[in-house]
């Protein structure tokens, strides 16, 4: 199972590239689309550790705490991923005015 640390490490280094990114914006619509970008990284960070963390220990608690792991980084990847699409339209639309 080689492809979950990948995962993880890609998705972490992403996660810092958008934020750093934000610091370097004035754009205010264009810091809060990178900032939805970073949640989708953070989502997909913590999904994929708390899949590889169960897979690896495959115990009762590793079981519990990868369903939390799995729940939280979903959250952040579903609410990251309609902030990203809601901010990437309204990008279009001022571009167009």
């Amino acid at each position: 199972m080689i492809i979950f640390p990948i995962v993880i490490m890609v998705s972490l280094i992403l996660y810092v590239y958008y934020k750093v990114a934000i610091l370097r914006s004035n754009d205010t619509l264009n810091q809060l689309y990178m900032n939805a970008k970073g949640k989708i990284c953070l989502g997909l960070f913590v999904v994929f550790f708390g899949v590889n963390q169960y897979l690896y220990y495959q115990t009762q608690l590793a079981l519990y705490i990868g369903i939390v792991f799995f729940l939280m980084g979903a959250l952040q990847l579903v609410d990251g991923y309609k902030r990203a699409r809601h901010y990437r339209k309204e990008q279009k639309r001022l571009s167009r005015e």
